[in-house]
């Protein structure tokens, strides 16, 4: 559950010419004399040690306001009323105006001022964090209970029951035109937002990683770059972090109802403060853009090695550091200046009609390489994993064990996280230190894959069964009705939509509200830090009641430590597989086609999926609900779920593209070892060996091709 690297090497080709510039700059002892008032003012913004710090507080802070959303996605969904499928597709619309321009990065990198042009994509994207927030602003205060009119406090007498000639049940069968139009705005709001945060992020990752490679010394860039990926793969631990404790806060906090609520964090009507987060999130990125409005287009090579920090390189976090003689060598997706004579080191003498035309060519060109196409296939597969399950695993956590979400998102940012970030570092170290060649890359991804599949195997036996509720089937797809409920609340006039659940402490059974339950009366009794509420004179229960406000309490929450555990570890083996599959896809194209390759690599994982998989894991839950809301006539979020059905069903995408990624290093393993079966028994010749030389290690390159 890494973050996800953008087409770095797409980038920033150009600054050949702008690193040749900035050594002109620099000219012999006796040459241009311009550079001299510059040398004798250093600046802070001319060290590219600053750069780094920079990029790297800039990077954690666009993934903090990106994986935010993912943290708090249930509770978006029970305040706007939501299906999963629809927030699911929320969630993966910020790649859509990522993937629509990302390709053109290798296209302007050398016709923009780099460090500007990032400045401006952070500022975008913190507009965007303020306009996910602006729903909150824009919509009426939440009401938790919706069968209760305006004029009467929430969860109160329309709850109960009542004669039907007393109080007519209110309905949400219809609503006013102005409550369409602005559920509409909402919606559209959250998309819009979206979509601008894909733009934004579209310059940050790829011009500043080039920045960084072609000012900093040699043997500096992966050392800066390690440390840049692991700074950075520490937001979506922050925004998980950042969700547990702002929604353990009312959504309503800046305008709280007279005489406060009667709920709290357990309650499944809870709402947290989920638009804090964006507001927070937002002014951190826009503190973190500043710095780059202040950065010279170029600056003067780096000219001294670090060397009592040389070593750390060896422990990056991406394969940024994997390298062997040059940086062009260490890291091709990275953007080097060195010489290269593929469409990303022509692209800044074509037109754009130009670059258009020769783009597919080259896309076709590097899809027909067997171990390309095999790897990035099984990277799809895992990246689906990834972004269905960072984007569920909150609510499906939060559904399954009956726990808040906001301890829920403390439990995926305080173990998944790390131990994804720690498979990414112990993959990186094992390539380095045992200078595993494409062969054994190759197996050291189908053993993460193989390891990460038996893990998943016990999480199928790990949950619990659906709750008693009164009155619901367990058939998928139900919808409440009169003849759901049981026959002792008849008497009652109950709202078709309420819900104010209760528990039958001696049956175990959950009504949807009090007055499904036949309750007629009402009592608070005050605790030390809440009210305690309960209702008395219930006709469906033994004995009148009373029962205790809230869901029923679930008989295995204590399960969620060993799932979470479980998924962790998962996570942390498939994670391992990162570096070894990066270097098979660099051992896999022509040396002229690399930098091109990552780019056309990270794009086909945006397509195929992280734009696709959060809707396909949202439809399969959706798929699970067994009662769904209704909100002006139509379905709304889902109330209750079967919670067999639900594990089933999101394990099992899980398992499905688990199977994909292990068959497909599977045969990348079988085809290696038929090359290296046919490279034993005869020399390739001369004109076809240029690409099989870097997948199968000749004897004559063994030494220098086993090192990454």
């Amino acid at each position: 559950m890494g973050p996800r690297m953008g087409p770095a090497g797409e980038g920033p080709q150009g600054p050949d010419k702008d690193t040749e510039d900035a050594m002109a700059t620099k000219g012999p002892p006796g040459g241009k004399a311009n550079p001299g008032p510059r040398d004798l003012r250093p600046s802070v913004f001319h060290s590219i040690k600053f750069f780094v710090l920079c990029h790297s507080l800039l990077q954690l802070a666009q993934l903090m306001i990106s994986g935010y959303l993912k943290s708090s996605i249930s509770t978006v969904e029970k305040r706007f009323g939501l299906s999963s499928q629809t927030s699911g597709l929320l969630a993966a619309f910020n790649e859509v105006g990522n993937t629509a321009l990302i390709v053109f990065v290798s296209y302007f990198g050398s016709r923009v001022h780099r460090p500007r042009l990032i400045g401006c994509g952070a500022v975008l994207v913190a507009l965007a964090g303020l306009l996910m927030s602006l729903p909150h602003f824009i919509s009426e205060p939440y009401r938790y209970d919706h069968a209760s009119p305006e004029d009467l406090s929430q969860d109160f007498r329309a709850s109960l029951c009542l004669p039907t000639t007393a109080a007519p049940a209110a309905s949400n069968d219809s609503c006013g035109s102005h409550t369409r139009a602005q559920h509409r705005a909402v919606v559209g709001l959250m998309f819009a937002a979206q979509t601008l945060l894909g733009v934004g992020s579209v310059p940050i990752q790829p011009f500043g990683i080039s920045f960084i490679d072609d000012f900093a010394h040699n043997s500096n860039s992966p050392l800066y770059l390690g440390i840049l990926f692991a700074v950075t793969m520490m937001g979506p631990g922050v925004a998980y972090g950042l969700g547990g404790l702002m929604l353990r806060l009312y959504v309503d906090i800046d305008r709280m109802p007279e005489g406060g609520i009667s709920l709290t964090s357990k309650d499944p009507r809870w709402v947290g403060a989920w638009w804090l987060g964006f507001l927070i999130s937002a002014g951190t990125v826009a503190l973190a853009a500043i710095p780059y409005f202040f950065f010279p287009r170029e600056m003067p090579k780096e000219k001294y090695e670090l060397c009592f920090l040389r070593r750390g390189s060896a422990v990056s976090a991406s394969p940024a550091g994997k390298g062997e003689d040059t940086p062009s060598e260490k890291n091709p997706a990275l953007g080097s200046a060195e010489k290269r004579d593929g469409l990303a080191q022509i692209a800044p003498d074509l037109s754009v009609i130009q670059f258009i035309k020769v783009f597919p060519r080259v896309l076709l060109r590097t899809l027909r390489h067997p171990i390309f196409l095999l790897v990035v296939l099984a990277q799809v597969c895992l990246s689906s994993m990834a972004a269905g399950t960072a984007t569920f695993l909150p609510k499906f956590l939060e559904r399954q064990f009956s726990v808040t979400a906001s301890f829920a998102n403390l439990l995926i940012g305080c173990l998944t996280i790390p131990l994804a970030i720690v498979g990414i570092v112990v993959g990186g170290v094992l390539v380095k230190r045992l200078r595993l060649g494409s062969r054994r890359c190759s197996a050291l991804c189908l053993l993460g894959s193989l390891s990460c599949l038996l893990l998943s195997l016990p999480l199928f036996f790990i949950g619990c069964s659906s709750p008693r509720i009164a009155g619901i089937g367990p058939q998928p797809g139900g919808l409440p009705g009169p003849g759901l409920f049981p026959g002792c609340m008849e008497p009652c006039s109950c709202s078709s939509d309420g819900f104010n659940p209760v528990c039958d402490p001696s049956t175990h059974v959950e009504y949807v509200t009090p007055c499904h339950a036949g309750c007629t009366g009402r009592v608070v009794r005050e605790a030390p830090d809440s009210s305690l509420v309960f209702y008395t004179n219930c006709s469906c229960v033994a004995g009148g009641g009373p029962v205790p406000a809230g869901s029923c309490d679930s008989a295995c929450s204590h399960l969620v430590l060993p799932f979470v555990v479980l998924v962790s570890l998962a996570a942390a083996l498939a994670s391992v597989t990162h570096t070894p599959s990066f270097m098979l896809i660099l051992r896999g194209v022509k040396k002229e086609d690399k930098a091109l390759a990552v780019g056309i690599q990270f794009m086909i994982l945006r397509v195929l999926a992280w734009m696709p998989s959060p809707v396909v894991h949202g439809s399969a839950i959706d798929t699970t609900c067994v009662h769904w809301a209704q909100s002006c006539g139509q379905r709304a979020v889902c109330r209750y779920y079967d919670h067999d059905l639900l594990r089933k069903r999101f394990l099992g995408i899980q398992f499905f593209f688990k199977t994909g990624s292990l068959a497909c290093f599977a045969l990348v393993l079988a085809i290696l070892r038929q090359q290296d079966k046919e490279a034993g028994t005869k020399t390739p010749p001369p004109s076809l060996g240029q690409e099989q030389q870097q997948l199968v290690s000749g004897p004559e390159k063994k030494p220098k091709e086993s090192k990454v």
